[in-house]
Protein backbone atom coordinates (compact mmCIF):
# COMPACT_ATOMS: atom_id res chain seq x y z
CA UNK A 1 0.00 0.00 0.00
CA UNK A 2 1.28 3.44 -0.91
CA UNK A 3 0.60 7.02 0.18
CA UNK A 4 0.09 9.61 -2.39
CA UNK A 5 2.84 12.36 -2.16
CA UNK A 6 0.53 15.16 -2.92
CA UNK A 7 -2.13 14.71 -0.06
CA UNK A 8 -1.65 17.15 2.51
CA UNK A 9 -1.16 16.41 6.05
CA UNK A 10 -4.46 15.46 7.20
CA UNK A 11 -5.20 15.01 10.76
CA UNK A 12 -8.55 13.21 10.78
CA UNK A 13 -8.17 10.93 7.44
CA UNK A 14 -5.51 9.21 5.89
CA UNK A 15 -5.43 8.74 1.92
CA UNK A 16 -3.91 5.96 0.99
CA UNK A 17 -3.92 3.94 -2.10
CA UNK A 18 -4.13 -0.30 -1.37
CA UNK A 19 -3.52 -0.61 -5.54
CA UNK A 20 -2.07 1.68 -8.02
CA UNK A 21 -6.44 2.35 -9.35
CA UNK A 22 -8.10 2.49 -6.14
CA UNK A 23 -8.12 5.39 -3.43
CA UNK A 24 -9.12 4.63 -0.12
CA UNK A 25 -10.18 7.24 2.41
CA UNK A 26 -9.91 6.25 6.36
CA UNK A 27 -11.51 7.87 9.24
CA UNK A 28 -8.73 7.88 11.73
CA UNK A 29 -10.49 9.50 14.72
CA UNK A 30 -11.20 6.21 16.37
CA UNK A 31 -10.45 7.46 19.91
CA UNK A 32 -13.45 9.65 19.26
CA UNK A 33 -15.73 6.77 17.21
CA UNK A 34 -14.78 8.83 14.42
CA UNK A 35 -16.99 11.73 15.11
CA UNK A 36 -17.34 14.12 12.89
CA UNK A 37 -16.20 17.86 13.29
CA UNK A 38 -16.33 20.43 10.23
CA UNK A 39 -12.57 19.96 9.84
CA UNK A 40 -12.91 16.34 9.11
CA UNK A 41 -15.87 16.77 6.39
CA UNK A 42 -13.49 19.00 4.56
CA UNK A 43 -10.55 16.76 4.73
CA UNK A 44 -12.70 13.90 3.21
CA UNK A 45 -14.33 16.25 0.68
CA UNK A 46 -10.80 17.20 -0.24
CA UNK A 47 -9.17 13.49 -0.35
CA UNK A 48 -12.29 12.51 -2.88
CA UNK A 49 -11.17 15.37 -4.94
CA UNK A 50 -7.68 14.00 -4.70
CA UNK A 51 -8.91 10.87 -5.96
CA UNK A 52 -11.65 12.23 -8.40
CA UNK A 53 -8.71 14.48 -10.41
CA UNK A 54 -6.10 11.45 -10.51
CA UNK A 55 -6.55 9.64 -13.88
CA UNK A 56 -5.48 6.29 -12.34
CA UNK A 57 -8.23 6.35 -9.41
CA UNK A 58 -11.08 4.47 -10.78
CA UNK A 59 -12.76 3.38 -7.54
CA UNK A 60 -12.67 5.04 -4.09
CA UNK A 61 -13.25 3.57 -0.96
CA UNK A 62 -14.49 5.39 2.49
CA UNK A 63 -12.75 3.20 5.24
CA UNK A 64 -12.71 4.14 9.52
CA UNK A 65 -10.61 3.15 11.61
CA UNK A 66 -11.22 1.27 15.34
CA UNK A 67 -14.58 -0.65 15.79
CA UNK A 68 -17.18 2.24 14.98
CA UNK A 69 -17.36 3.65 11.17
CA UNK A 70 -19.16 6.90 12.97
CA UNK A 71 -20.64 7.99 15.52
CA UNK A 72 -21.78 11.24 14.00
CA UNK A 73 -21.37 14.63 14.39
CA UNK A 74 -19.93 16.67 16.58
CA UNK A 75 -22.07 18.03 19.20
CA UNK A 76 -20.04 20.78 20.17
CA UNK A 77 -20.27 22.95 17.01
CA UNK A 78 -23.48 24.47 15.67
CA UNK A 79 -23.44 25.35 11.74
CA UNK A 80 -23.26 28.93 11.64
CA UNK A 81 -22.33 30.08 14.60
CA UNK A 82 -18.72 28.80 15.01
CA UNK A 83 -17.35 28.64 11.12
CA UNK A 84 -15.76 31.70 10.78
CA UNK A 85 -12.37 30.15 9.65
CA UNK A 86 -14.52 28.07 6.95
CA UNK A 87 -14.19 29.03 3.79
CA UNK A 88 -17.64 27.07 1.70
CA UNK A 89 -17.44 24.99 -1.17
CA UNK A 90 -21.04 24.71 -2.25
CA UNK A 91 -23.22 27.54 -0.63
CA UNK A 92 -21.47 30.76 0.50
CA UNK A 93 -24.16 32.76 1.37
CA UNK A 94 -25.18 33.45 4.95
CA UNK A 95 -22.46 31.88 7.26
CA UNK A 96 -22.46 35.03 9.42
CA UNK A 97 -25.54 35.21 10.11
CA UNK A 98 -25.94 34.66 14.05
CA UNK A 99 -30.19 33.67 13.79
CA UNK A 100 -31.12 30.67 12.07
CA UNK A 101 -30.57 31.73 8.84
CA UNK A 102 -26.32 31.28 9.46
CA UNK A 103 -27.33 27.71 10.81
CA UNK A 104 -29.37 26.53 7.60
CA UNK A 105 -26.96 28.45 5.58
CA UNK A 106 -24.20 25.71 7.23
CA UNK A 107 -26.31 22.87 7.04
CA UNK A 108 -26.61 23.63 3.56
CA UNK A 109 -22.97 23.11 3.26
CA UNK A 110 -21.65 21.03 5.23
CA UNK A 111 -24.42 18.24 5.63
CA UNK A 112 -26.22 18.32 2.09
CA UNK A 113 -24.03 20.59 -0.23
CA UNK A 114 -20.79 18.23 0.30
CA UNK A 115 -22.45 14.93 0.79
CA UNK A 116 -24.43 15.69 -2.80
CA UNK A 117 -20.92 16.54 -4.10
CA UNK A 118 -19.95 13.55 -3.43
CA UNK A 119 -22.72 11.70 -4.33
CA UNK A 120 -22.06 12.63 -7.99
CA UNK A 121 -18.84 12.34 -8.50
CA UNK A 122 -17.92 10.95 -11.54
CA UNK A 123 -16.08 7.66 -9.96
CA UNK A 124 -17.73 4.78 -8.14
CA UNK A 125 -17.22 5.01 -4.53
CA UNK A 126 -18.16 2.30 -1.74
CA UNK A 127 -18.99 2.26 1.78
CA UNK A 128 -16.91 0.12 4.18
CA UNK A 129 -19.01 0.02 7.27
CA UNK A 130 -18.45 -1.69 10.40
CA UNK A 131 -20.17 -0.84 14.48
CA UNK A 132 -22.11 1.79 14.63
CA UNK A 133 -22.88 3.98 11.69
CA UNK A 134 -25.12 6.88 14.01
CA UNK A 135 -26.99 9.80 12.29
CA UNK A 136 -24.41 11.86 10.51
CA UNK A 137 -22.10 8.24 10.61
CA UNK A 138 -25.05 7.55 8.48
CA UNK A 139 -25.33 10.31 6.72
CA UNK A 140 -21.54 9.43 5.67
CA UNK A 141 -22.17 6.06 3.99
CA UNK A 142 -25.55 7.27 2.23
CA UNK A 143 -24.06 8.92 -0.71
CA UNK A 144 -21.95 6.24 -1.73
CA UNK A 145 -22.82 4.19 -4.92
CA UNK A 146 -21.95 1.10 -2.65
CA UNK A 147 -22.33 -0.08 1.31
CA UNK A 148 -20.73 -3.60 2.26
CA UNK A 149 -21.26 -3.85 5.99
CA UNK A 150 -19.54 -6.23 8.25
CA UNK A 151 -21.82 -8.36 10.23
CA UNK A 152 -21.73 -6.34 13.43
CA UNK A 153 -22.81 -2.93 11.70
CA UNK A 154 -25.99 -1.26 12.75
CA UNK A 155 -27.33 1.89 11.68
CA UNK A 156 -28.85 4.17 13.67
CA UNK A 157 -30.91 8.08 13.13
CA UNK A 158 -32.09 8.64 16.81
CA UNK A 159 -32.38 12.77 15.47
CA UNK A 160 -35.97 13.04 16.03
CA UNK A 161 -36.05 13.07 19.55
CA UNK A 162 -33.94 16.32 18.86
CA UNK A 163 -36.85 17.49 17.62
CA UNK A 164 -35.52 17.79 14.21
CA UNK A 165 -36.75 15.13 10.79
CA UNK A 166 -33.43 13.21 11.06
CA UNK A 167 -30.13 13.97 10.24
CA UNK A 168 -29.91 16.82 7.44
CA UNK A 169 -28.66 14.42 4.33
CA UNK A 170 -32.24 12.84 3.97
CA UNK A 171 -32.37 9.43 2.07
CA UNK A 172 -34.61 7.50 4.28
CA UNK A 173 -37.10 6.87 2.20
CA UNK A 174 -34.93 5.91 -0.77
CA UNK A 175 -32.58 3.60 1.54
CA UNK A 176 -35.30 1.51 3.07
CA UNK A 177 -38.58 2.50 1.88
CA UNK A 178 -41.75 4.40 3.47
CA UNK A 179 -42.53 2.38 6.24
CA UNK A 180 -39.51 1.47 7.62
CA UNK A 181 -38.00 4.59 7.34
CA UNK A 182 -40.86 5.99 9.22
CA UNK A 183 -40.25 3.51 12.54
CA UNK A 184 -36.72 4.37 11.95
CA UNK A 185 -37.14 8.40 12.33
CA UNK A 186 -40.50 7.65 15.53
CA UNK A 187 -37.95 5.35 17.65
CA UNK A 188 -34.65 5.67 16.72
CA UNK A 189 -34.14 2.29 16.61
CA UNK A 190 -31.04 0.66 15.11
CA UNK A 191 -31.35 -1.58 12.04
CA UNK A 192 -28.62 -4.16 11.86
CA UNK A 193 -26.75 -4.79 8.44
CA UNK A 194 -28.52 -8.09 7.74
CA UNK A 195 -32.01 -5.68 7.61
CA UNK A 196 -30.24 -2.85 5.48
CA UNK A 197 -29.36 -5.71 3.33
CA UNK A 198 -33.10 -7.31 3.50
CA UNK A 199 -34.31 -3.46 2.70
CA UNK A 200 -32.29 -2.63 -0.27
CA UNK A 201 -29.67 0.07 1.50
CA UNK A 202 -26.55 -2.98 2.24
CA UNK A 203 -25.39 -4.52 -1.01
CA UNK A 204 -23.10 -7.05 1.35
CA UNK A 205 -22.79 -8.44 4.52
CA UNK A 206 -19.35 -10.40 5.65
CA UNK A 207 -17.67 -11.36 8.67
CA UNK A 208 -15.60 -8.10 10.42
CA UNK A 209 -12.49 -9.74 9.55
CA UNK A 210 -13.05 -10.29 6.15
CA UNK A 211 -14.46 -6.67 5.51
CA UNK A 212 -11.41 -5.20 4.29
CA UNK A 213 -10.53 -7.75 1.81
CA UNK A 214 -13.70 -8.43 0.52
CA UNK A 215 -14.38 -4.46 -0.31
CA UNK A 216 -10.98 -4.45 -1.71
CA UNK A 217 -11.81 -7.62 -3.89
CA UNK A 218 -15.45 -5.68 -5.07
CA UNK A 219 -13.38 -2.59 -5.80
CA UNK A 220 -10.39 -4.67 -7.78
CA UNK A 221 -13.58 -5.69 -9.83
CA UNK A 222 -14.90 -2.77 -10.78
CA UNK A 223 -11.87 -1.63 -11.63
CA UNK A 224 -11.06 -3.83 -14.13
CA UNK A 225 -14.30 -1.63 -16.14
CA UNK A 226 -13.46 1.39 -18.18
CA UNK A 227 -13.12 4.74 -16.33
CA UNK A 228 -15.73 6.44 -18.91
CA UNK A 229 -18.13 3.64 -18.85
CA UNK A 230 -18.19 3.63 -15.37
CA UNK A 231 -19.11 7.35 -14.96
CA UNK A 232 -22.07 7.21 -17.49
CA UNK A 233 -23.03 4.06 -15.67
CA UNK A 234 -23.36 5.94 -12.11
CA UNK A 235 -24.77 9.29 -13.98
CA UNK A 236 -27.61 7.31 -15.51
CA UNK A 237 -28.61 5.64 -11.93
CA UNK A 238 -28.17 8.93 -10.44
CA UNK A 239 -30.46 10.59 -13.16
CA UNK A 240 -33.36 8.05 -13.16
CA UNK A 241 -33.04 9.28 -9.07
CA UNK A 242 -33.14 12.71 -9.96
CA UNK A 243 -36.40 12.28 -12.16
CA UNK A 244 -37.79 10.80 -9.34
CA UNK A 245 -36.96 13.89 -7.49
CA UNK A 246 -34.33 13.09 -4.70
CA UNK A 247 -32.99 16.31 -5.20
CA UNK A 248 -35.83 17.92 -4.12
CA UNK A 249 -36.81 15.44 -1.60
CA UNK A 250 -33.34 16.25 0.28
CA UNK A 251 -34.10 20.29 0.10
CA UNK A 252 -37.57 20.58 1.16
CA UNK A 253 -36.39 18.28 4.30
CA UNK A 254 -33.81 20.12 5.29
CA UNK A 255 -35.79 23.29 5.23
CA UNK A 256 -38.14 20.95 7.60
CA UNK A 257 -35.11 20.04 9.37
CA UNK A 258 -33.97 23.71 10.36
CA UNK A 259 -37.85 24.63 11.38
CA UNK A 260 -37.47 21.98 14.03
CA UNK A 261 -33.94 23.66 14.95
CA UNK A 262 -35.91 27.15 14.94
CA UNK A 263 -38.87 25.83 16.82
CA UNK A 264 -36.50 24.16 19.72
CA UNK A 265 -34.93 27.71 19.66
CA UNK A 266 -38.20 29.34 20.19
CA UNK A 267 -38.98 26.80 23.13
CA UNK A 268 -35.96 25.74 24.63
CA UNK A 269 -33.12 28.58 24.08
CA UNK A 270 -31.34 25.90 22.33
CA UNK A 271 -30.99 24.64 18.64
CA UNK A 272 -32.30 20.96 19.82
CA UNK A 273 -34.84 19.78 21.51
CA UNK A 274 -33.74 18.73 25.33
CA UNK A 275 -36.84 16.69 26.29
CA UNK A 276 -35.43 13.70 25.49
CA UNK A 277 -31.80 13.84 24.90
CA UNK A 278 -30.73 12.42 28.63
CA UNK A 279 -32.73 9.02 27.61
CA UNK A 280 -31.10 9.00 23.93
CA UNK A 281 -27.29 9.84 24.94
CA UNK A 282 -27.87 6.65 27.67
CA UNK A 283 -29.17 4.43 24.71
CA UNK A 284 -26.28 5.62 22.41
CA UNK A 285 -23.25 5.14 25.25
CA UNK A 286 -25.16 1.45 25.89
CA UNK A 287 -25.09 0.81 22.12
CA UNK A 288 -21.51 2.41 22.15
CA UNK A 289 -20.11 0.18 24.79
CA UNK A 290 -20.80 -2.78 23.22
CA UNK A 291 -18.61 -2.22 20.47
CA UNK A 292 -15.82 -1.08 22.45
Amino acid sequence: MTQNNDVKQFTRIRYELPEENIARVVLAKPETRNTQDYAMLYEIDAAFQIAARDPKIKVIILAADGPMFSSGHDLTQMPGLSDKDITPITQPVGHDDASIAGMYAGEEEYYVGLHWRWRNIGKPTIAQVQGLAIAGGLMLAMPMDLIIASDDAKFVDPVVAFGCTGHEYFLHAWEFGPRKAKEMLFTGEPLTAEECHRLGMVNHVVPLDELEAFTLEKARRIATRPAFALKMAKQAVNYSMDLQGQGQALTGTLAMHNLGHAHARMEYGMPLDPTCMGSVREEMKNLTKKEK
